[in-house]
């Protein structure tokens, strides 16, 4: 069987598993061992406990566990609420300043726990009903938190990027410090966009609600400042693993543990969680989420290994080097498959699948390896608050059951559009991912 017809196999195959409800690294290794022992024989599986483990016994990836406990532990006490109610402090008199704090408060949380899903859950739990109370649009209210978790990927420190960076064997401070500037950049155009929103459906700004929510901020500054004490130790955590990054102090995986147990001995020490309760909640959710993507790290390694020894990734690389196209049109190629990609996959299996066919491709192109990642990310973001996957849509039903998915979906569309327009702004200004790098780290 030629290599065209055994990827188109292999795709149909692999998107049939899927979508009868198969987990994504079951189909990914199933399709594939099937593939390999139809096409090349039975002797195939001597390499699947060498290909399967093989790649997991990368030092880099301890850093993954490390960095998702250290989410855990920030995801499961009450930072997120705390971080809430200081920036509502801030802006919650201005017009649609409490949509615009939720997004800030996505923003810093993300930092916190490089966690998209958990990042939604935190804020969303307290921001939905607090700006449904206080007269926003139901679109809004949901669409906000929903675009806003997306940050958890992109704002450094961040678990997708580690995984791009040991799959391209690129630098991951370096990747870390890429995804600053295009982070802050999307919070403003969140941040903008829900300004307009929320003038567009005057909803925020009747009398009563601004008068409700002036006095609700004054009579709880006192704990609201109590609320920014309690947060600043673990936003100093975080700077601080980035500096030891950046500064060439300590390698990711050294950074990640030190992060994962000062999180942790912060969130016993500030919020008192002594109980066994809380912190096997904490290590249970950490361990499941870790396993998850180890495995489908595993998986897609498999799966990269059966394209590769079916002449399919050197095929596909070979058609899309040969088109004779402008480079601009190679990159808007390559950003519809992977925004197509996004919809149905995580951003982690997306990367691991896709690095290797298409980083080649990217440097003889003469882009540049660290700033694609960021594009790369936002269109994985993307794909977040999209149908048919859309994770973070289905948290937000989740936390307000009684928002229609429409609505949900309809709200989240707009900041879908200000992705893409930040990928159009990259793609004109490189500098917004490279100058905070370069400057940097030379």
């Amino acid at each position: 069987m030629d290599p065209v017809t055994s990827g188109i196999f292999i795709i149909v195959a692999l998107f049939v598993l899927m979508a009868i409800g198969t987990p994504i690294a079951f189909a990914l290794g199933g399709v594939s061992l099937t593939a390999l022992v139809l096409n090349q024989g039975i002797g195939e599986l001597t390499y699947f406990g060498e290909t399967f483990f093989g790649n997991l016994a990368s030092f880099g990836f301890v850093a993954i566990p490390m960095f998702i406990l250290m989410g855990a532990a920030v995801a499961s006490s009450p930072t997120g609420r705390d971080l809430y109610r200081s920036l509502d402090l801030w802006l919650g008199k201005i017009p649609g300043g409490l949509a615009i704090s939720n997004i800030g408060a996505c923003a810093i949380f993300a930092a916190l726990s490089g966690s998209s899903p958990a990042t939604s859950a935190a804020i969303g739990k307290l921001g939905i009903p607090e700006m449904r109370k206080r007269g926003y649009p139901d679109g809004v209210a949901a669409g906000c938190i929903a675009a806003g978790g997306t940050l958890g990927i992109l704002i450094p420190p961040s678990v997708t990027m580690i995984v791009y960076g040991i799959s391209t064997e690129t630098s991951i401070g370096r990747l870390f410090i890429a995804g600053a500037m295009p982070g802050l950049m999307l919070a403003v155009l969140f941040m903008v966009w829900t300004l307009i929103a929320c003038k567009l459906a005057g909803g925020y700004d009747t009398p009563s609600a601004l008068t409700a929510a002036a006095n609700q901020v004054k009579e709880n500054v006192e704990g609201n400042l109590k609320a920014l004490v309690r947060v600043l130790p673990f936003l100093v955590v975080v700077t601080g693993i980035l500096f030891a990054l950046y500064g060439g102090v300590a390698t990711p995986s050294e950074a990640a543990g030190a992060g994962a147990f000062l999180c942790l001995a912060l969130a016993i020490i500030v919020y008192r969680m002594w109980q066994v309760k809380p912190l096997k909640v904490i290590f249970r959710d950490a361990l499941r989420e870790s396993v998850m993507i180890m495995l489908i790290i595993a998986c897609a390694e498999i799966f990269a290994y059966a394209l590769s020894s079916l002449y399919i990734t050197q095929t596909v690389a070979g058609a899309i080097a040969d088109l004779e196209v402008n480079r601009w049109v190679l990159m808007g190629v390559i950003n519809v498959f992977l925004l197509v990609a996004g919809f149905f996959l995580p951003p982690v299996a997306v990367i691991v699948m896709t690095a290797p066919i298409l980083m080649p491709i990217i440097l003889s192109a003469n882009f540049d390896p660290y700033w694609f990642a960021v594009i790369l990310t936002i269109n994985l973001e993307i794909g977040l608050i999209t149908p048919p996957v859309g994770l973070n849509l289905f948290i937000i039903k989740g936390i307000a059951p009684d928002i229609a998915l429409k609505d949900i979906l309809l709200g989240s569309l707009p900041y879908a559009l200000c992705m893409v327009l930040g990928i159009l702004l990259l793609c004109l200004f490189p500098g917004i991912a490279l100058w905070l790098p370069d400057l940097i780290m030379g």
